[in-house]
């Protein structure tokens, strides 16, 4: 009886992720084997090294200005640190060795010997001091970079305001010139009135000068009937 062979999915799904690998590895190849993905990434990596140089640059320049500690000057602080304590464990060594062979001398030289044991601890005391006030220093300029940000942001909104200020005097120098327009064109209405005023009444005074003339005219006619009707009478 043969042995049926079971399907493991899991191996099916080996086999597509292989297929998935080696399809996506030929893509990745053809895309980055041609000579403007080259060129465009060279031309991105030296404008991002140019940019790191001048911020490394403008960081050390407003360190100096601002009297605070830069990266290399923590490194370089820390790295006396290093060997100052180096040299004072090799001192203090030095010292434990030369207590223990100069055992015969006197109690003087003994009590010497131990006040400058005891000064060389309290110097690496103070230097372990020196060192948590460096990693306290390196707190304090992670703060100052944030404040140096939020005073990059304040100047941007400063020139946004500015922006905004010469736009608003912009409005209002329009609206002068629109209100200066505003009370020409009142003027021109009232000239206009005026002149329709004046050629009202010129009508008006040639009217009257008409209707006087016809009054004239009226009364003249009267006057040649009167006087037609009177010779009517006398004959």
């Amino acid at each position: 009886m043969s042995k049926d062979k079971t399907y493991d999915p899991f191996e099916g799904f080996k086999k597509i992720s292989e297929m998935w690998e080696k399809q996506l590895n030929g893509m990745l190849y053809m895309m980055t084997d041609n000579n403007e993905f080259v060129r465009l990434l060279k031309v991105g990596t030296e404008s991002h090294s140019r940019y790191m140089e001048l911020l490394r640059k403008n960081q050390e320049l407003m360190s100096g200005v601002l009297n605070i500690p830069t990266k290399s000057d923590v490194a370089n602080v820390a790295k006396l640190t290093v060997q100052t304590e180096e040299k004072i464990d090799f001192l203090e060594e030095q010292i434990w060795n030369v207590q223990d062979s100069l055992g015969s001398l006197n109690k003087e030289n003994l009590e010497m010997f131990q006040e400058m044991v005891s000064i060389v601890k309290q110097m690496k005391s103070e230097f372990q001091k020196m060192a948590q006030e460096i990693a306290g220093t390196k707190k304090v300029k992670a703060d100052l970079q944030e404040l140096r940000q939020g005073l990059v942001d304040i100047k941007i909104i400063q020139i946004n305001l500015q922006e905004l200020k010469k736009e608003i005097e912009e409005i209002n120098s329009i609206k002068t010139e629109l209100k200066g327009i505003r009370d020409i064109a009142k003027t021109q209405d009232i000239q206009t009135d005026l002149q329709e005023l004046k050629l009202g009444v010129s009508q008006f005074t040639d009217i009257k000068t008409e209707l006087a003339a016809l009054k004239d005219l009226f009364e003249k006619e009267k006057k040649k009937e009167l006087e037609l009707t009177g010779a009517g009478t006398s004959k």
